[in-house]
């Protein structure tokens, strides 16, 4: 059946072919009907939508012209690129709000369904397992709604390029239940349930696949997650194991250990068995323990992690400090302040020197890629001396916190150079003394942390600080500290905002720039022209493909930039996350 639908009153109308359980019923589909109503009234996204003639000329002749970069349509936000704003931070919008978690539904992901509809299903679901790999995203959870959209769309080779990708995309148990309730919710209201063939397919690859130790692991670290557990998983998935080893942590999930100790107690076993089978041992041990020296030793001997243990057990001091042995150190840099409340970190302690060493590690910091900003926010958190959330108090250690300056600096090493030529421009208007929302940094030391990471790592960098018509180059090198660029920005003297400022100068002196990164505390400002135009003009006068970054660092929510120009990006407010968005658009993943 196809079905004639007017896009709207003044664009060419669109032609669906449908089938499966629509076909054969007539639809009613007016000019407003949403491509969620679309979805949810046919089942399994069994529709393709084909552009008319005039839309298809209209099309490929935009594509074409993006590609060869000609005309304005250079920087027109393709589809494309929508779908990787989508993948990166959950919005296909120009705007980026730090520690947003945005909901996630088929009406935010207009892009991806209008590239499905075009056949690019295959090429969706690249970019999905990229911006899951390459660490190019703010946050994991669009990437497991977005395969999951794919594994249910009509193309053939759109849903088996989907299901393929399961396994590189969910690298872990979170990651594979956080995908299945996604096709889960997308299913709701539907008579059709999810686990068909392929789906069964591809969950049991996911666990056959896994090497048998990290699978024993990873299922007692992260038994369950939104509704769903492993049992839940190996039931309906009718996983066959591959191995005897896989079929023991099977029988463990669906069966309870004292099925295992019935089936393997007289069994004649492979090594790898064997192995699984007393790792399996030790975690059913240590959730029956009441006795702390041993839950210690099982912890130290058997590299055990807090997700393993029972509640009670995470009330010993003694438990914490072997816990923090082993601990990541992403994780340990959250709970420094709860274990210097709990006494479990002392002033002078061998707890507390054995966690400043892991700190500064050259070789830790490495191995966990930690950023500086990252390290940054965890010093003034810790130096804050209380939680944002209940009564936990606690006094900074001094130790700790050189620990914690000494790897700021060091894990600048962690920042690869994005090799473009930056302006950080740092607006001076107003004072510099305001917090960034959501952290305990204040603006005039996330503004000099910002200029810092530039500093240290792109070769090709201004710096500027800019008010009231005046615009003052500053002196922050790579040898620079962060008390130094903090204090080299709030010495300048404060006037009226005007944020067209950096780039004009940079026009005016001749120099070709590719990034703008403007910073502000001021939501909104007084221009004496638009930055838009300001930024065109800069592109024209000198022949480079200029994007602008306007950070409003005290913003929670303002639309600081209002165009259709894919190299224009807002960020409201600033966070780890603000940076890979910088990134990203820097290297032309938007």
């Amino acid at each position: 059946m196809v079905l004639c639908i007017p896009a709207s009153t003044a664009t060419p109308p669109l032609l669906i072919s449908l089938t499966g359980k629509a076909e054969g019923r007539p639809l009613c589909v007016q000019p407003h009907t949403n491509l969620s109503t679309l979805y949810k009234h046919c089942g399994h996204l069994t529709f393709a939508m084909e552009p008319s003639e005039s839309t298809k000329t209209s099309s490929s002749s935009n594509h074409h012209q993006n590609s060869t970069g000609g005309g304005g349509c250079q920087w027109e936000v393709t589809d494309k690129a929508r779908l990787c704003r989508f993948l990166c931070y959950g919005s296909e919008g120009d705007i980026y709000t730090a520690r947003e978690e945005g909901q996630l539904s088929m009406e935010s992901a207009g892009a991806l369904l209008s590239l499905l509809q075009e056949g690019r299903g295959a090429e969706v679901v690249e970019e999905i397992k990229r911006f899951s790999q390459d660490g190019c995203a703010v946050r994991p959870g669009p990437h497991f709604f977005a395969l999951a959209l794919c594994s249910q769309h009509s193309e053939l080779k759109t849903r088996q390029a989907a299901f393929k990708a399961v396994k590189e995309v969910c690298r872990d148990p979170a990651h594979l239940f956080s995908f299945i309730q996604n096709k889960k919710e997308l299913r709701d209201g539907m008579k059709c349930g999810i686990w068909g063939r392929a789906l069964r397919k591809a969950v049991s690859d996911w666990y056959n696949e896994q090497d048998a130790m990290s699978l024993a692991a990873a299922v007692t670290r992260c038994k369950q997650r939104e509704g769903w557990t492993h049992q839940d998983l190996f039931r309906l998935s009718h996983t066959k194991p591959a191995n005897e080893a896989i079929a023991l942590i099977s029988k463990y999930v669906t069966k309870g250990w004292k099925e295992v100790q019935v089936a393997y107690s007289d069994k004649e076993n492979s090594e790898e068995v064997v192995k699984v089978l007393s790792y399996l041992e030790v975690v059913e041990k240590v959730k029956h323990s009441c006795d702390e020296t041993e839950v210690v030793n099982l912890i130290e001997e058997h590299k055990l992690e807090r997700e393993q243990l029972l509640t009670d057990h995470l009330k010993s001091k003694q438990v914490w400090r072997a816990l923090l042995k082993e601990m990541p150190l992403q994780s340990l840099l959250r709970i420094l302040g709860k274990m210097t409340s709990n006494k479990i970190l002392e002033p002078g302690g061998s707890e507390t020197q054995a966690v400043c060493d892991r700190i500064q590690s050259e070789m830790a910091l490495k191995k966990a890629q930690i950023h500086p900003f990252s390290i940054l926010l965890a010093t003034e958190n810790y130096k804050r001396g209380q939680g944002y959330q209940g009564k936990t108090k606690w006094e900074p250690d001094s130790s700790i916190l050189k620990a914690m300056d000494s790897a700021f600096y060091k894990s600048f090493m962690n920042v690869e150079p994005v090799g473009k030529r930056f302006v950080v421009a740092v607006d001076v208007s107003t004072s510099l003394s305001s917090i960034v929302p959501g952290t305990s940094i204040s603006t005039a030391v996330a503004a000099a942390a910002i200029t810092m990471i530039f500093a240290r790592t792109e070769a090709d960098l201004d710096v500027l600080a800019y008010s009231e018509g005046a615009v003052v180059p500053c002196s922050i090198s790579a040898d620079t500290t962060l008390s130094e660029a903090t204090i080299e920005l709030v010495k300048i003297p404060s006037g009226s905002t005007d944020c067209t400022l950096p780039i004009s100068w940079a026009t005016e002196n001749g120099k070709a720039i590719d990034v703008f990164i403007i910073l502000t505390n001021n939501p909104l400002w007084m221009f004496t022209a638009s930055p838009v135009e300001t930024l065109k003009e800069h592109r024209q006068n000198l022949g480079v493909n200029s994007k602008m970054v306007m950070c409003g660092l005290t913003s929670i929510g303002h639309a600081i930039v209002d165009t259709e120009d894919r190299g224009l990006m807002s960020i409201c407010g600033f966070d780890l996350g603000a940076l890979c968005v910088i990134r990203n658009l820097a290297q032309d993943l938007f």
